[in-house]
């Protein structure tokens, strides 16, 4: 058994009497980092309580034999996909996926998941069709955010909304951009 999946199968317990859940441990070099995840997004405040039960049993159980740096992070607007859970979660949403060296076909394919099962993913690439995709042939996956429509070609409105200044306002314009969660 690797080191992801004793970090996860310590982690996991934890986090069974809240409404958290562990999407994905990830090991590069020193640094050991969890993303986490809950019904309708994770907050700061979430992150904030979990991070001391998490920190105390990582010191315990000791699962890294070197140093670390634990990082406890959302999985963020574009997700890993990594288990057949991963995947069934998100049929119906756009994704990307890169495979492996040697398998055929295109490498790179982004399109819509149509299915998901124990054995593999489908995914309808733009212009190419439905294509069957095994997890032994998925080098990395993500979901792929899409904002929103662009404007329409001619119309106003490509930035965000300005006051018109009038020779009696002495304060300067302020402008607040939405970040999305």
């Amino acid at each position: 058994m690797g080191q992801s999946e004793l970090v996860r199968e310590l982690v996991e317990p934890l986090l069974a009497s809240t409404d958290l859940e562990l999407v994905d441990v990830e090991i590069q070099g020193p640094i050991l980092r969890l993303s986490l995840d809950r019904p309708g997004g994770i907050d700061l405040e979430a992150i904030a309580r979990i991070s001391p039960v998490i920190t105390a049993a990582l010191d315990e159980s000791d699962p890294m034999p070197d140093s670390y740096q634990l990082e406890i992070s959302s999985p963020g607007l574009e997700r890993p996909l990594r288990t057949p859970e991963h995947f069934a979660r998100f049929i119906g949403s756009k994704i990307s996926v890169r495979t492996l060296p040697g398998t055929p076909g295109e490498r790179r394919l982004t399109g819509l998941l149509t299915g998901a099962d124990p054995d593999g993913v489908e995914v309808d690439a733009e212009g190419a069709g439905p294509t069957r995709i095994g997890y032994g042939q998925i080098e990395r996956a993500r979901t792929v955010f899409e904002w929103g429509p662009a404007p329409k070609p001619g119309k106003a409105g490509g930035g965000p909304a300005r006051k018109k200044k009038t020779s009696a306002s002495k304060t300067p314009d302020v402008h607040e951009e939405a970040t999305p969660r």
